[in-house]
């Protein structure tokens, strides 16, 4: 071969594998889910209002009831449950926190701070109520996953 001969190009046969790649998979489907139905989507609907007006145990029981009927259902429950859990929780926090500083003048600030938490939970809570009842697979930001 003389110098002035391109080199032959490389071929896929002649190209070690790179030592960390990975394997490229063949295109496959997404999985098909079994179609969510009208009484799915009110049941997932249903996990959260009830943790409007009953806090962490309506949720607790329509999932308990519930959960082996349907993936959805599942779902909505869990992330009802959780969030109604992780308000608890902050609202309590809270709550002793602005009793052990009322002692100062200082917590009656963060009563206004708890109202702004309650509110904002409340607009959580509905728009994963809407979005149960589209169809769609809602999670919560900010929510820790106890269950």
């Amino acid at each position: 071969m003389s110098e002035f001969e391109p080199s032959p190009q490389p071929t896929q046969q002649n190209i070690p594998p790179h030592p960390y790649a990975t394997p490229m998979a063949s295109p496959v489907a997404a999985p098909q889910f079994p179609s969510i139905t009208e009484e799915d989507r009110t049941l997932g609907m249903l996990c959260h209002l009830l943790g409007i007006l009953t806090g962490f145990l309506g949720p607790l029981i329509l999932w308990l009831v519930k959960k082996d009927s349907s993936r959805f259902i599942d779902h909505h429950g869990r992330e009802s449950l959780n969030f109604q859990i992780t308000l608890m929780l902050a609202m309590l926090g809270l709550g002793v926190v602005t009793f052990v500083l009322m002692f100062f003048v200082i917590g009656i600030l963060l009563v206004p701070v708890m109202m702004i938490v309650g509110v904002l939970a409340l607009i959580a809570e509905i728009l994963a109520a809407v979005a149960a009842q589209r169809g769609d697979w809602h999670r919560y930001p900010f929510t820790i996953r106890f269950v």
